[in-house]
């Protein structure tokens, strides 16, 4: 008598070998879209999806089906085509930025380690997926999600390295600051003070 010999599943196998994909994804909104065609009215969803790795890639995406699983489906491919690298420093943006887009206006600003991500709706998951930790926003005119959050994108575009003339321009700034608050104090002194080698002589 010959037992049946049973042969594993390739397919399910290969599905659990698989890699967790380093990319984040949320679904920012599912709407409900109509299209007035010859024959009648034409019903749509539309889904706007967010991807980012958290390590300063981040990509937004929207999808058009008659179903919802569809729709979404195609707005995360968007958005793996069009991710966008962004610039971090400590955590934070290297600059502000100020952005019109439409009926939205967006304004970034560096803030320091501790703040967290100071903003709110789309502006908070794209910052969050972009892998920026702290951050200060403000949000003017329309609430739409999709055209803030392409804003958003936009403005994220638009931030560059920093470079070495903004970093001394930041050092300068916090060594103001520091003699501003009493840290630092500035003490006079004369060139009978100062050695051949141009330092203090020690005080006696």
């Amino acid at each position: 008598m010959n037992a049946k010999t049973s042969r594993p599943d390739r397919r399910k196998h290969g599905r659990d070998n698989r890699e967790p994909s380093e990319f984040a994804e949320v679904t920012l909104s599912v709407d409900r879209v109509t299209r007035v065609v010859k024959g009648g009215r034409r019903m749509r969803f539309r889904a706007i999806v967010v991807i980012g790795n958290r390590k300063g890639k981040v990509g937004l995406g929207t999808g058009k089906a008659a179903e919802v699983q569809a729709a979404v489906k195609k707005a995360t491919a968007a958005a793996k085509r069009k991710m966008i690298r962004v610039p971090l420093t400590k955590g934070t943006i290297p600059h502000p930025v100020d952005m019109k887009f439409k009926a939205a206006r967006i304004r970034l600003l560096p803030a320091m380690e501790g703040t967290g991500i100071i903003a709110g709706g789309a502006l908070r998951v794209i910052l969050d997926h972009a892998g920026v930790k702290n951050v200060l926003s403000k949000r003017y005119g329309t609430r739409n999600k999709l055209v803030n959050a392409q804003a958003v994108m936009i403005a994220l575009q638009m931030l560059r390295e920093p470079t070495k003339k903004m970093m001394e321009a930041e050092e300068k700034e916090k060594a103001e600051k520091a003699v501003k608050d009493g840290e630092l104090a500035v003490k006079e002194v004369s060139r009978g003070d100062v050695t051949a080698e141009g330092t203090l002589k020690a005080e006696r």
